[in-house]
């Protein structure tokens, strides 16, 4: 059989045996454009309504359990409920949610983030990863006195803040100069092309929402002799990253970035963001100091994200334990190439510890422009097929490791990856 006629057998047994789902999508649509208000979630011919989940496990709306391999997009680090954060969560609404004033919490979380990050000397607490790459493009901006942003084709840095296909309708009206990732000669050109008017190079060390694809050591190591020569601040964003090593991403690399952002788990899976760097930078957002950049957000310095952070970098995703998930990441995604190989598929997984993305090319993915659009069928027929074996990824072949999963969840996966290659391998190939 073809692709296209398998994976419509699959899409015609999700329809069927999620009956409830269906009715929750139709029920939401009357009050939602598309019944969406988050456009990654939504999918053909209607998404999953999620119940309930607990450690490593969902249940949708028909009370199906599934293993969840996607752990809300890197989020959920510390899976659902863990008694850590819960216990924290709970120790902070005994204090009051609202305190209208400075807390006891932030500068814990602060010094914290700051142990974690060396580089991040100063740092502010917002909502999301994408309040913190916006404020930090703002402070650079302002900082070195230049307008041009450098941002990459297939980069990520928030809803407002996406290149996937280059710059997006609703993206914030910088000027932003878009490289090629891990173009070295490209890129070079470019920053001196506009190097006079350039206040910021901003990258993923890993472009997370563009498919795992991996920054190559040496073109990182570029950007910041190129950052530096140019007199533009070199900006990591490590809001996926950070939870890649103990230090983050730049920790393994070697590499200073002049400033970080950060977000996801370090809010121990509430609603978080933070931005960071040099001292003299960040001395901008001093309210001491006359004509400093104001910075407002009701629910910046909120409890529950700031006492959650806590436990979790205290108590719960230590160095040790950063370093050991990602060793399991990286085991898996060994054991699953392998598995792409001894069925001469032409697939891969690519990424970094705890981080993967499944693509439908074996060739080496440098750059967005290196996955053929073709692909997405393929990642249509692996999401359909897991979700069917019980295990809840991504749409377009994210898997994400939290703290939960056990060996056992993770050979179950294997098995139904092998599954999944048996019975399609033939199909791929035609």
């Amino acid at each position: 059989m073809t692709l296209a006629t398998e994976l419509n057998l699959l899409r015609s047994a999700y329809v069927a045996s999620n009956p409830k789902s269906s009715e929750c999508y139709q029920a939401a649509t009357k009050v939602m454009p598309g019944g969406n208000t988050r456009s990654v979630l939504f999918y053909e011919p209607f998404p999953l309504a999620i119940s309930r989940g607990e450690g490593s496990r969902l249940w949708d709306a028909d009370n199906h359990e599934y293993t969840d391999l996607l752990g809300e997009f890197t989020a959920g680090l510390y899976g659902h409920s863990h008694p850590e954060i819960r216990k924290a969560i709970n120790a902070a609404l005994d204090g009051g949610i609202n305190l209208t004033g400075h807390n006891l919490l932030e500068p814990r979380l602060a010094e914290l983030v700051s142990k974690r990050f060396p580089s991040v000397e100063k740092l502010r607490f917002a909502n999301s990863g994408t309040e913190a790459n916006l404020l930090a493009i703002a402070a650079a901006k302002r900082f070195t006195n230049r307008s041009k942003v450098m941002v990459f084709k297939g980069g990520y840095h928030g809803g407002v803040l996406t290149f996937a296909a280059g710059p997006s309708p609703i993206n914030v009206p910088h000027d932003f100069v878009i490289g090629s990732y891990n173009d070295i000669p490209g890129t070079t050109a470019l920053v001196n092309e506009h190097a006079a008017d350039l206040a910021a190079i901003v990258v993923e060390p890993m472009q997370g929402a563009g498919g795992c694809i991996v920054g190559q050591p040496e073109f990182l190591e570029a950007l910041r002799k190129l950052a530096t020569e140019a007199g533009a601040l070199l900006i990591f964003d490590e809001v996926m990253t950070s939870r890649l090593a103990p230090g983050g991403r730049q920790s393994q690399l070697g590499i200073t970035p002049d400033m970080t952002t950060l977000g996801k788990y370090i809010g121990g899976g509430m609603s978080f963001g933070a931005f960071g760097g040099r001292e003299d930078i960040m001395a901008l957002f001093d309210p001491r100091t006359p004509g400093h950049l104001g910075h407002a957000g009701t629910f910046n310095n909120n409890v529950l994200s700031m006492s959650a952070g806590i436990a979790g970098l205290s108590r719960i995703y230590t160095p040790e334990v950063a370093v050991q998930l990602n060793a399991r990441g990286d085991a898996l995604r060994e054991r699953l190439n392998a598995s792409c190989s001894a069925h001469g598929a032409q697939l891969q997984f690519t990424g970094l510890g705890s981080l993967m993305n499944l693509h439908g090319v074996s060739s080496e993915i440098l750059r967005c422009d290196d996955i053929p659009a073709s692909e997405g069928i393929v990642k249509d027929l692996f999401f359909f097929h897991m979700l069917q074996h019980g295990f809840y990824v991504a749409r377009r072949g994210f898997i994400v490791l939290s703290l939960p999963l056990t060996d056992s969840d993770l050979d179950r996966f294997c098995n139904a990856f092998e599954e999944f290659l048996k019975r399609y391998t033939k199909a791929l190939a035609s």
